[in-house]
């Protein structure tokens, strides 16, 4: 590796151009609108889960669920919190996050099934954070060093989704 070697005066005048672009400099190599896309994508499928874990919650029954709700509502509040990251990078590139319910199900990567009981709860939610997991980190590799910023907001859920099956996957375990 080389020594590193910036012109910071060429940086400092560009700072001072296109100030109303914030967060997004002639150094941002991806496509916002791309990007911006894809995230209301992600932030539909993550508003989808929060609902989905959240029914589940409310619905779980029998002799294990307590347990298993608990799990439910942790991941519920979990998905949340990737939600709101992913409509705070959407204004970080100058998008509007889509919040609208209309066509939320369509703009989602995983499906929103209910569940008949709590085996099939457990079950359609590590369908859907496997469907996460496997579309998050194509993402991530489409974005590449393009979006350094977004890759790593994406890289921090992606880990966040595989504990969540991992933790479903023990819990069928549990149950079986």
């Amino acid at each position: 590796m080389g020594e590193f070697i910036s012109d910071i005066q060429k940086i400092r005048e560009r700072a001072r151009k296109h100030m109303e672009a914030g967060a997004v400099t002639e150094s941002y190599r991806a496509n916002p609108e791309q990007v911006v896309k894809v995230l209301n994508e992600v932030l539909a499928t993550e508003l989808v889960c929060v609902l989905r874990y959240k029914r589940h919650y409310f619905m779980a029954s029998g002799i294990h669920a307590e347990s298993v709700k608990e799990e439910f509502l942790q991941h519920a509040n979990e998905e949340q919190q990737h939600a709101d990251w992913v409509a705070q990078r959407i204004t970080q590139l100058n998008g509007a996050p889509n919040f609208n319910p209309e066509g939320l199900a369509a703009r989602s990567h995983s499906e929103y099934v209910e569940g008949t009981d709590l085996t099939s709860m457990i079950r359609e939610d590590l369908v859907a954070e496997r469907i996460a997991i496997e579309s998050y980190s194509e993402i991530i590799r489409w974005l590449g060093n393009d979006d350094p910023t977004t890759r790593k907001l994406m890289e921090e859920i992606l880990k966040a989704e595989e504990e969540h099956a991992d933790d479903l996957k023990n819990l069928l375990a549990k149950l079986s």
